[in-house]
């Protein structure tokens, strides 16, 4: 039986996770965060001493692609509208979200032996139940037959406020410049990898949400998704 896969790309702090948990709860599907997957393995990789300063080498990349094979991960929604994330029983929602795990996350990202070992993972969470695949290569790579694809992004500027906001809401401390300068250094990691770079898919629908709130985007994205066959109740 073959289950229906939207995939949403595109770079950190466009949106992605508000329009892919909407998207979720109204088509009752599985969540994908492939974002959260490499700040999990980058996570895990740096408290196994695993990432350092120093330049990774061929026997680093297969010691971090052996420890990602190992893992146990879930993304569990709860009742507060958030997703949890599960790795080994043990939460790590709290813990990846920060700008230093992000930076872990981009260099294990560009990893040929890592992504290997992530994909098949992936893959089978596509062949349990509709799929909301949230990342940066979902329609290129990973699902790239996905029924819907869509590339959300957002200025560079916009998504460095985003990310202060979020932070000072959730009463941390936040340098907009040092926020905007590592999204910029990250975008240019992402883009001009040669791994996979993150671009839209040839048939993705690409949405700038710079000046667009979470409820637009939503209804944008449920429009085109309709429009290629996706059934919403709502």
């Amino acid at each position: 039986m073959s289950f229906p896969v939207i995939t949403i790309d595109g770079p950190s702090g466009a949106g992605k996770g508000t329009l892919c948990l909407k998207l979720a709860q109204a088509l009752n599907y599985r969540l994908l965060d492939s974002g959260a997957l490499y700040r999990i393995v980058g996570l895990k990789a740096f408290e196994a001493g695993l990432l350092t300063d120093k330049e990774l080498t061929a026997t680093d990349e297969k010691n971090i692609a052996d420890l990602t094979a190992q893992l146990d991960i879930q993304f569990i929604p709860r009742d507060s509208g958030e997703v949890d994330i599960v790795v080994d029983g043990t939460s790590v929602a709290g813990e990846i979200r920060n700008e230093t795990v992000g930076g872990y996350a981009s260099k294990v990202a560009a990893l040929p032996k890592v992504r290997a070992a992530l994909l098949a993972l992936q893959k089978n969470m596509a062949n349990e139940a509709g799929l909301i695949a949230d990342g940066r290569d979902m329609g290129t790579v990973v699902f790239p037959d996905a029924d819907a694809k869509v590339y959300l992004t957002a200025s560079a500027e916009a998504r460095a406020d985003r990310r202060v906001a979020q932070l000072k809401q959730a009463g941390q401390s936040a340098d907009y410049e040092a926020i905007l300068n590592s999204i910029k250094q990250r975008d240019e990691r992402d883009e001009n990898r040669s791994v996979a770079p993150s671009k839209p898919a040839e048939d993705a629908l690409v949405l700038d949400s710079s000046q667009l709130d979470a409820d637009e985007v939503y209804v944008k994205i449920k429009k085109f998704c309709q429009t290629k066959g996706i059934c919403f109740s709502e």
